[in-house]
């Protein structure tokens, strides 16, 4: 049994907060550890940020937010979807963090801190939409 819930809000900066309270409020009702919160937190923060400065640049449009809940293993999936123009943030080759930070390219970083912070991410460019999952284990 999967539960769906979706919010549709301008892709901006200001309604990220926004987007972390009703995703935290879905992770509350199924009392996600406070860690993996905190990571699907910062993973929102990261993929809503980049929704909102790249997507529609230099306008703004709508972005969707849904929160899938998977009992059998309890699991979380956000997707983020947008129309803007089509980008996979996973097609760039993950920073060598093993460089100092003077020595690595400049960006990258937030994204590669969600991938290692979430059991699975995956993006599909599909019907004129930017469509980004992520899902966390509980």
């Amino acid at each position: 049994m999967s539960e769906r819930n979706e919010m549709t809000v301008e892709a901006t900066l200001e309604n990220i907060p926004s987007v972390t309270a009703f995703v935290d409020e879905r992770l509350e009702a199924l009392d996600c550890p406070m860690k993996a919160q905190m990571q699907i937190d910062v993973a929102i923060d990261e993929l809503f940020s980049n929704i909102a400065r790249y997507a529609y640049d230099p306008v703004t449009g709508p972005a969707t937010v849904r929160v899938d809940v998977d009992q059998e293993p309890l699991a979380v999936r956000i997707t983020f979807i947008d129309h803007g123009k089509p980008y996979d943030p996973l097609a760039k080759a993950d920073p060598d963090v093993t460089l100092s930070a003077e020595d690595r390219q400049i960006g990258g970083l937030g994204i590669y801190m969600v991938k290692k912070s979430m059991d699975d991410v995956r993006y599909e460019y599909k019907n004129g939409q930017n469509i980004l999952t992520v899902e966390k284990r509980l």
